[in-house]
């Protein structure tokens, strides 16, 4: 691995703890202005201090991120889809590597969707995008997106899943917590990052979800509608943190949440 690509690695996994806490808030390139997140930067204002990196849209970095914050970013450069369109699947990689270099990102990220009509489409485009990183030492992560199939969250799919995205040369993954997780971070040979998918019925859940796929084997976590979709979001984020690199307690989270 390069020394460029090793380096934007290094802003986004913590080197002294070798973990992470990302905050998610692309969701509106298929979702559009959902709850909480109709004014990005009001949104988040108070969590940036309390996280390693965002996952954006050029548009919302662009138009929402102050260019003086020291904060990284992954770039989502995959889209073409909508939560209205026949096709929750049917995404292509919609921002070049060359807008991501121009916009100073710390990694790419793109949806793939395994056992879809588009499954072929989604890795293709993962294949090319992995070239033009290596090309110019820029880091992938692959999502391993499911759709609105939410049922298919086991840990042998999201094993097949996690596996594929890091044989076609994923440099991360972000992928489902799921039941016997251990398993699916075993079979995969890059760091596995957990969604935090549509939000829990608790905070509570939240917490728990952060704190096994940690105990089991995640690098970090990358978060958007638990956090901040949250009435509790500066806690929630705090308690995350404390969770992923402070390897703290359920209970000691739990206090962090409710200070």
């Amino acid at each position: 691995m390069d020394w460029g690509m090793k380096n934007r690695l290094s802003r986004l996994i913590c080197p002294k703890t070798g973990k992470a806490v990302w905050l998610a808030i692309d969701h509106g390139y298929f979702l559009g202005p959902i709850s909480k997140l109709e004014e990005p930067a009001k949104t988040i204002r108070n969590l940036i201090p309390h996280t390693d990196a965002l996952m954006l849209t050029r548009g919302v970095l662009r138009n929402c991120i102050d260019a003086a914050l020291d904060i990284p970013f992954i770039l989502r450069v995959s889209g073409g889809n909508s939560i209205v369109g026949p096709a929750l699947s049917n995404e292509g990689i919609q921002t070049c590597m060359e807008e991501a270099i121009r916009l100073n990102a710390s990694a790419v990220a793109i949806s793939i969707y395994i056992g879809t009509e588009h499954e072929h489409q989604t890795l293709m485009a993962l294949g090319k995008l992995v070239d033009e990183g290596q090309r110019y030492g820029m880091p992938v992560l692959a999502v391993t997106a499911v759709g609105k199939e939410l049922e298919k969250r086991d840990a042998r799919f999201l094993s097949l899943c996690c596996r594929i995205a890091a044989e076609l040369g994923a440099q991360a993954v972000k992928t489902y917590y799921c039941e016997d997780f251990e398993k699916v971070v075993t079979g995969c040979p890059v760091p596995v990052v957990i969604a935090g998918g549509p939000k829990l019925n608790t905070e509570y859940d939240a917490l728990v979800l952060a704190h096994n796929a940690i105990k089991e084997g995640a690098v970090g976590v990358d978060m958007g509608r638990n956090i901040w979709q949250s009435p509790r979001a500066l806690g929630m984020i705090k308690a995350i943190r404390a969770i992923v690199h402070e390897n703290a307690t359920l209970k000691d989270a739990k206090k962090l949440l409710s200070s």
